[in-house]
């Protein structure tokens, strides 16, 4: 399994248009590409000099998935995103394999 996660830094001002717009509009338009497997919304607990930091973590099943995704549907997303936010957001990709899932033993 592979992991595309977008970290955003989001201006103070821009933080409940920008965390409505992702939940209502943009995650599930990333998600009906019908090239992921789910997503997860995360804000980074860290002190922060300005903005909130956010982490928005895409699931893939292959590397191919995201190659059709980088070329079919990347462009327009983000360049919505970019045209409604640039001002108030900082965004940065990264592209992340899973080598291996780990979960606890509950002793009940």
């Amino acid at each position: 399994m592979y992991i595309y996660n977008v970290t955003v830094n989001v201006d103070d001002s821009a933080i409940n248009q920008w965390t409505t717009w992702m939940r209502e509009t943009h995650i599930p338009d990333v998600l009906q590409t019908g090239l992921f497997l789910g997503a997860t919304m995360s804000r980074l607990m860290v002190e922060e000099e300005s903005g909130t930091t956010f982490s928005i973590q895409y699931k893939l099943k292959d590397e191919e998935s995201f190659r059709l995704y980088q070329e079919m549907y990347a462009p327009a997303l983000q360049a919505d995103h970019k045209k409604r936010f640039e001002e108030k957001t900082v965004a940065f990709r990264t592209m992340m394999e899973v080598l291996a899932e780990f979960t606890a033993e509950r002793l009940d």
